[in-house]
């Protein structure tokens, strides 16, 4: 049995490797080929690219890779006719991965996607594409496979592959115990891609120097995913701590800027030793679930970026744990939360989809948990009841067994 992979992101090459795990442990035989990153390569898969390497989001990344996504898809269909795989499994990764499908379902080839697009967050109307182009979808959150099935598509509910990559991360204690030592700690994670980084730490950074003028002993824990947004970082800062001192008077007093350390490849560790965190939002936010971990989302955009999701998007919440914490997530419109909003006291984790600098709100909802025992402790015993109710494993090995059922 032959089964093509496709999946372009990072966290996209984790969940593709658990799964060819599961599949190679129930059906040894079994031979993964396509598109992945490294860790789907380490995993088994006959790599044909590493589409990690061209993880992009916006508009001008995708317009500047536009002939290389065209190519590597003639590609994929070139393998089709030549192989005829016995299924194509798709990984999130939508804008190249509809390419793919299309060229597999041409040729009567299944198609299953694992980890499947949010349609029913913005652009529901995609829903037909999803329906029409996949034999089967497998969906980690309750609430969306409710939403497919009632618009048609096949949908099997296999919990979210995120926890199971989460119980297998690095648990460096002696790391954990040095960074948390006799100290409150705040936990920065500005994101995997290199754009995100980009936008969002310099609010990350106005944020940590706003708390340090009223906690001047915390410690900021920044986990950046690579070397070079590591190396970025302490650019940006470098820069910042000469442009303040550069305003400063001769007489004011030139310390005060944050503790702040840069680590690479340590996020899970991160996480555990903090008191509370700031992050984008992103598929992190369960792994910030399953640690029980107080936590602000921040995500920043373009004015034209926020004027279109404010059109567009049709869910209450960008992060999944708010989403997966209210009884409706849909709603029409959606203004920015503000933190005296309805939204803002039934969100678990307060979130700031914004085109502006939101660091004096988000400093206070960290200063809030820094200062009050209480309140950080009312927010972990949400996310524990919250974790007991969805936090389960056993995503891949579920997917896995229904995607060999299906073929035999």
């Amino acid at each position: 049995m032959k089964i093509f992979f496709s999946a372009g992101e990072p966290s996209g090459d984790i969940h593709g490797a658990n799964l060819i795990r599961a599949l190679r442990s129930l059906q040894p035989e079994v031979r993964c080929v396509g598109f992945g990153g490294p860790k789907m390569k380490e995993a088994g898969l006959e790599q044909h690219f590493d589409l990690t390497s061209l993880a992009v989001m916006w508009v001008g990344e995708v317009l500047a890779n536009l002939r290389k996504f065209f190519a590597l898809a003639d590609d994929a269909e070139a393998y089709f006719h030549a192989e005829h795989p016995d299924a194509v499994v798709l990984i999130d990764y939508p804008g190249f991965n509809w390419h793919i499908a299309k060229r597999a379902k041409r040729l009567g080839i299944p198609v299953f996607y694992y980890s499947p697009p949010q349609v029913w967050s913005w652009k529901q109307g995609r829903v037909k594409k999803l329906r029409r182009l996949t034999d089967l979808i497998f969906s980690g959150l309750p609430f969306e496979a409710r939403w497919l099935r009632e618009h048609g598509c096949r949908v099997e509910c296999t919990g979210h592959p995120f926890f199971d990559e989460v119980r297998n991360h690095p648990k460096n204690t002696e790391f954990m115990a040095k960074l948390s030592e006799n100290r409150s700690v705040v936990g920065l994670l500005p994101g995997s891609r290199t754009g995100e980084v980009h936008r969002n730490f310099p609010i990350f950074w106005n944020t940590a120097v706003r708390i340090c003028r009223v906690l001047p002993n915390v410690r900021f824990a920044v986990a950046a995913f690579r070397e070079e947004h590591a190396q970025w970082i302490r650019d940006f800062v470098e820069t910042q701590k000469g442009l303040e001192t550069q305003n400063r008077s001769e007489t004011q007093d030139r310390s005060g800027f944050p503790q702040l350390e840069i680590f690479v490849q340590h996020t899970p560790e991160i996480i555990q030793a903090s008191d509370c965190c700031l992050s984008v939002s992103g598929s992190v936010s369960l792994e910030l679930l399953h640690h029980a971990k107080p936590t602000v989302i921040a995500y920043h955009v373009s004015r034209f970026g926020w004027f279109a999701q404010w059109l567009c998007r049709r869910v209450r919440f960008i992060t999944l744990v708010n989403l997966l914490a209210v009884e409706n997530p849909f709603r029409s419109f959606n203004p920015e939360i503000r933190p005296d909003s309805q939204d803002a006291r039934d969100a678990i984790f307060p979130e700031y989809l914004t085109c502006r600098d939101r660091s004096e709100w988000i400093a206070g909802d960290l200063l809030r948990w820094l200062q009050n025992e209480d309140e950080r402790m009312e927010c972990v015993r949400r996310l524990e009841a919250l974790r007991r109710e969805f936090g389960q494993d056993g995503a891949a090995r579920n997917a896995a067994e229904k995607i060999l059922t299906f073929l035999d």
